[in-house]
């Protein structure tokens, strides 16, 4: 499950992308029990039922609110990690893509949501849940395999060790954003980076 929202403000020209965009925003702002398609409506001047005409439900606008969220997170992390620049280095930033930046952030509140509502959701749904899962994973595999290569970091197998990296992502991301006591950004940053140090640095 991956990263903080950074959403940037801009105009949305296409009716779909108007809601979705409202949609986050109002995640980001009030939290996922404040979303309604009676709310979102008024925000895009549209009427509810113009808004289930794009979306069948609430289940399948979460679910697309994800996946354009993680679109745009997408094309940043592509741009972090074809920088010139250690791959060690290039692994922090995806480390910091990935965590939340805190309690409710809004696109870590979407992916608990989707998760929690592909319990009983069909095949189709958990494909592309998967998919965008796998977007990360690819990501990560190819900078493991890429660092190896050039001498600049440990040789592991990149498909096992990048799952795990992501399921400790995982884990630490989930108490980061329910707020668990105790538990902070720059704390659980630490904790990775010194995982990452022990098992990677030659």
């Amino acid at each position: 499950m991956p990263g903080p929202a950074r959403t940037p403000r801009r105009r949305h020209d296409r009716p779909r992308e108007q809601v979705l965009a409202a949609a986050m925003a109002t995640i980001a702002e009030h939290g996922l029990a404040e979303l309604t398609m009676a709310g979102l409506g008024r925000q895009v001047g549209m009427s509810s039922g113009h808004i289930l005409y794009y979306f069948g439900s609430k289940d399948e606008l979460l679910l697309q609110t994800l996946e354009w969220s993680e679109g745009q997170l997408g094309s940043r992390r592509r741009t972090e990690l074809a920088r010139r620049a250690p791959a060690r280095e290039r692994i922090d930033a995806f480390v910091d893509l990935y965590l939340p930046d805190g309690r409710r952030d809004p696109r870590w509140t979407l992916w608990l949501e989707v998760w929690n509502s592909s319990q009983s959701a069909d095949d189709d749904v958990r494909f592309r849940q998967l998919e965008l899962e796998l977007a990360w994973h690819r990501d990560l595999v190819v900078l493991l395999a890429e660092g190896a290569t050039h001498g600049e970091l440990r040789a592991v197998n990149p498909d096992r060790f990048a799952a795990r990296t992501r399921a400790l992502l995982d884990g630490f991301g989930t108490q980061l954003v329910v707020g668990l006591p105790g538990t902070d950004r720059r704390q659980v940053l630490g904790h990775v980076g010194e995982f990452l140090d022990e098992a990677l640095l030659p």
